[in-house]
């Protein structure tokens, strides 16, 4: 109980108060403009660790098929198996770790946010607003003049399962190094295939029963990610070319 009260003052309680203030603020008291101005806040907030989280996918990606090879080479000694990964993991300077911990960190502002647009379109909940928040009696759920924010949406649902795709494909669409000896290249491909499909469908069922103001929080922030994604591909593309050249003259 401890825990839940702290976690409401620290995260869920400054989370309404800041959407409940740019529902005031923004022309025509729009809710949905003030979830999207929300995201882009927590999206900004959080870029570190996504980017971060971003980085390590990748680079836990394109290692696969050398861990692949060191799993067979060494599938009889599990002693020499996790020294042998450590070692890649020190020569390539990844941490295995780097891609989840982030996410982890993620875990609670989404919890947050998804308290806040469960309960937060409900006129008593105002009284969770700061004493400098004006209250405005109550919050208007239909946004744009036609999304009931506080009722699950058909269309947003499969619009956010579809940006999800799109976000899982940017980061499984290229074609793992091919590594001597690593026979599961082709099950590291399937498995890669299968949560390119299996994902997407699993947030349209689960945001199909969610009210929309969160669905178009997931949304938003998925289209950020890969938006996030696009850039961050682009930078290494043109270093690793770079250290291609590098080496070659050092031969």
């Amino acid at each position: 109980m401890i825990f839940v009260d702290l976690f409401n003052t620290l995260l869920t309680q400054p989370l309404f108060n800041i959407m409940v203030w740019l529902y005031d603020v923004v022309p025509g008291n729009d809710l949905g403009v003030a979830i999207i101005i929300l995201t882009i806040i927590i999206r900004v907030v959080l870029y570190p660790l996504s980017a971060q989280s971003i980085r390590g996918q990748k680079a836990l990606q394109e290692l696969q098929p050398k861990i692949e090879a060191l799993k067979k080479k060494y599938k009889d000694d599990r002693e020499a198996q996790a020294r042998e990964m450590m070692a890649l993991y020190k020569a390539e300077k990844v941490n295995p770790l780097s891609s989840c911990l982030p996410l982890l960190i993620q875990l609670p502002f989404l919890i947050a946010v998804f308290h806040v647009f469960s309960r937060g379109f409900h006129a008593e909940n105002l009284s969770m607003l700061y004493a400098f928040v004006p209250n405005p009696g109550m919050l208007d759920p239909i946004a744009f003049g036609f999304l009931d924010l506080a009722a699950p949406n058909t269309v947003l649902a499969v619009a956010t399962g579809l940006a999800q795709f799109w976000q899982t494909k940017m980061l499984v669409h290229k074609r793992q190094p091919s590594v001597s000896g690593s026979k599961d290249e082709n099950m590291m491909a399937m498995m890669n295939k299968q949560m390119l499909y299996v994902m997407p469908v699993v947030t349209t069922v689960i945001s199909i029963s969610l009210p929309s103001g969160l669905v178009l929080y997931w949304f938003l922030t998925t289209i950020l990610t890969l938006l996030q994604q696009q850039l961050m591909f682009k930078k290494p593309a043109a270093q690793s070319v770079v250290t291609a050249t590098t080496h070659e003259d050092v031969k």
